[in-house]
């Protein structure tokens, strides 16, 4: 399976590369094009006290050149140039990447410096269809509208800023229907590979599993927040997309050490990077999972912790992953195949999201395509360590009831012996097996004395043949020569005495070394259930024993039998039954 990985890995790749082809080429003439949309041509920051009238006469603060942009200031400041040429339709929404905010001012200024604001708070934007986007409606734009200047107070992200368009229709976004179809199938991807973790799980009870499955869910909800699907099924509020897609993120990627902790075999993680990985996981899950929730008082730093935050912990993967890859992990393999890809996607998303830097909308399928990757690949691997887990579970299973067959079995003649009957006899007995028969050879030593021990065992395994051929009897072997034979049905004695006379027939055909007739003598013990004796192993088989002596006593070849009832057992000793010939 592993010699096959980098094949499908290439496999995988090259579809996701054709799709990103597609995605990234060209609008069409039906598509939205560069022309329909209305990009800012300056930004600023300041403080909140600073209005747009200092803004305006202040022209050095602007930054018309790109770059710089700064999420920890209180206000940010964007101007957006209207051309007002003749028979353009004018724009009339305001759109930009979706982030929490505390409120948005938009104000219109015409040429003569007439000037027209709407404030909006971040629930009053709506999530649109289109892609990771929230709109806000423009005061009137008129032909002699120049300028549009954006006030946005509490800003928690960069790209809030970077992003920002002015546009005449949801449909003439950024967003292409192409690339909003690109994530849907994206999203199917990641379906099926949740589907699956369910599966295994309910079969292998593995933690690894489990937690794929975790990360699985945590990046479609990733997608449907962050990539702008949900407002399709749902009607949700710009501050419920914001933090949706950063804590679904933060947590599938907490999830991420976890799971490395589990899926890499046992002893190819150190102890130390061990710990590493689960502190990473916690400081994940604890402190960007904090910085997610952008609260109004963590505007100042949420934005940079978030982003930051991430840096040691992909440090921290990379770096336990070559570990694991040095000390010969299979599943290692599976993880740099799919994490490498995902870290660089991550990293380029991590500089647009500090305003190192503005990109086209498009850039973020570089992620999504990283997260299909990820999850099919991880999930092959999931695959191939749970068939791997399985096949050494089901091993161990089957050593564990050879193993077991064999401390329960007489490694001579394949009867249970004194050990299993021990651990099985009052459940034999409840279950209807009702009578004990102790069955013993005459002169027996003789045998082995005369003919050695080759021919003795040969004698014993015939005996067990024989015992076991009664399909409601169950034969064990005591020791030595005495077998013990528990039956449950009816006309027991007669079964018993047809399977002790069946003993001298069949060693007298099987084992030619032998010259006499060698008998058999039987104690047999009936214990109904009915009776309110408690069922105590020690006391019947002493009671057989006993029978046994006297069938003994009484010249050998005989059988013995009692009933055990109340008052007491009543006994009777069958007469001599000569075997006829073979």
């Amino acid at each position: 399976m592993t010699s096959r990985l980098p094949h499908i890995v290439a496999i995988i790749v090259l579809h996701l590369a054709a799709v990103l082809a597609c995605v990234s080429s060209p609008a069409s003439a039906n598509d939205p094009g560069e022309g329909s949309l209305t990009r800012p041509a300056c930004f600023s920051s300041s403080a909140e006290d600073r209005t747009l009238a200092q803004m305006a006469g202040a022209s050095t603060v602007w930054n018309c050149r790109g770059g710089g942009w700064d999420a920890s200031a209180r206000v940010s400041w964007i101007r957006f140039e209207i051309s007002g040429q003749s028979g353009e339709a004018p724009p009339s929404l305001f759109f930009t990447r979706i982030s929490r905010f505390a409120s948005i001012s938009l104000t219109a200024i015409d040429a003569d410096g007439t000037r027209r604001t709407a404030t909006f708070g971040e629930r009053d934007g709506t999530p649109e269809a289109a892609g990771p986007i929230f709109t806000l409606p423009l005061p009137e734009i008129t032909s002699k509208t120049r300028a549009l200047v954006v006030r946005i107070v509490g800003p928690h992200s960069a790209p809030i800023m970077t992003e920002a368009r002015l546009t005449g229709s949801t449909t003439r976004t950024d967003w292409s229907v192409i690339q909003l179809l690109f994530l849907a199938m994206i999203l199917g991807m990641l379906v099926m590979p949740l589907m699956f973790d369910v599966s295994f799980y309910i079969v292998l009870r593995e933690k690894f599993v489990l937690l794929h499955a975790f990360m699985a869910f945590s990046m479609i909800l990733y997608v449907l927040f962050a990539g702008g699907l949900l407002p399709v099924f749902a009607n949700v509020s710009v501050p419920a997309m914001a933090i949706g897609g950063s804590l679904s993120w933060a947590a599938g990627s907490a999830a991420a050490a976890f799971f490395l902790t589990e899926f890499v075999e046992p002893g190819r993680l150190p102890a130390r990077m061990d710990r590493a990985l689960r502190l990473a996981g916690w400081w994940t899950l604890l402190v960007i999972g904090f910085a997610s929730l952008q609260l109004s008082w963590t505007q100042s730093f949420d934005n940079a912790l978030y982003f930051y935050g991430f840096v040691p912990v992909i440090a921290i993967y990379l770096a336990a992953i070559v570990v694991a890859l040095v000390r010969g992990s299979v599943a290692a393999r599976y993880v740099a195949a799919a994490w490498i890809p995902l870290f660089l996607a991550a990293s380029e998303r991590l500089l647009r999201g500090l305003g190192v830097y503005a990109a086209p909308s498009w850039f973020d399928q570089f992620l999504y395509s990283a997260l299909a990757l990820e999850v099919i690949v991880v999930a092959m691997g999931v695959a191939s360590r749970y068939a791997a887990i399985r096949h050494d579970r089901d091993t161990a299973r089957a050593e564990a009831r050879m193993l077991g067959n064999l401390s329960e079995r007489d490694p001579l003649t394949g009867l249970l012996n004194r050990r299993a009957l021990d651990d099985r006899f009052a459940d034999l007995h409840a279950a209807g097996y009702e009578t004990i028969a102790l069955f013993d050879l005459d002169h027996f030593k003789t045998v082995n004395d005369t003919h050695g021990h080759e021919v003795g065992d040969h004698v014993l395994r015939v005996v067990g043949d024989v015992l076991r051929t009664d399909p409601e009897a169950v034969a064990v072997r005591m020791g030595g020569e005495e077998f013990l034979v528990m039956f449950a049905g009816g006309d027991v004695e007669t079964r018993a005495e047809r399977m002790r006379q069946t003993i001298a027939v069949r060693v007298a055909r099987e084992v030619e070394a032998l010259k006499s007739i060698l008998t058999s003598s039987v104690g047999l013990v009936h214990v109904p259930r009915s009776a309110g004796t408690p069922v105590e192993f020690g006391r019947i088989y002493r009671r057989a024993d006993a029978l046994l002596y006297e069938a003994k006593a009484g010249g050998r070849n005989l059988l013995a039998s009692a009933t055990i009832r109340r008052p007491a057992p009543a006994r009777t000793v069958m007469p001599i039954r000569t075997p006829s010939a073979a």
